[in-house]
């Protein structure tokens, strides 16, 4: 007899107010869903949101693949799911 089993994920989805070009890096919870993130990377060249994606994968200690931008690209306000 085979059995299958399927590994479901539980994805998390957090809420991201940026600011990109800061003087000084600042990283405020203000929920458990939501965050306030100063970072000194500009906003070009997708340099802002990798830092960002670093950042809360650091926090919720997993790794950066698992932390994925679904809304808000070229927004300061984002949409995070986590993994």
């Amino acid at each position: 007899m085979i059995c299958n089993f399927y590994l479901y994920t539980l994805n998390m989805f957090v809420k991201v107010m940026a600011k990109a070009g800061a003087k000084i890096e600042v990283f405020e919870k203000v929920s458990e869903t939501h965050f306030k993130i100063s970072i000194k990377e500009p906003a070009k060249q997708n340099l802002a949101n990798q830092r960002i994606r670093a950042l809360i994968a650091r926090h919720f200690k997993v790794s950066g693949a698992s932390v994925r931008i679904i809304n808000g690209h070229h927004s300061p306000s984002k949409l995070l799911s986590i993994a």
